[in-house]
């Protein structure tokens, strides 16, 4: 659905908005995916899950942050209609 506005920068940066949250949400659900796999039988393989698991945990963080502030742009731009 495209906003009801002739602007095109609004046009633009709403369609930009929108991908951005399809990549974040994209990438959250592979986060989700690999943080809920089990752990390896082989005791260095779980060592590197365990190092893998806070690295990816901290993307997370900051991927749902940024995901928070794209859907608040997103808002705004809805009512700015």
């Amino acid at each position: 659905m495209i906003a009801c506005t002739s602007d095109p920068e609004l046009v633009m940066e709403r369609k930009q908005l929108l991908e951005r949250r399809d990549a974040l949400r994209d990438r959250l659900a592979a986060i989700r995916r690999d943080l809920g796999g089990g752990l390896e039988r082989d005791l260095e393989d779980q060592a590197q899950q365990l190092e893998n698991q806070e690295t990816l945990l901290e993307i997370a963080r900051v991927a749902e942050a940024e995901l928070a502030e794209v859907e608040r742009r997103l808002a705004a731009l809805r009512q700015e209609r």
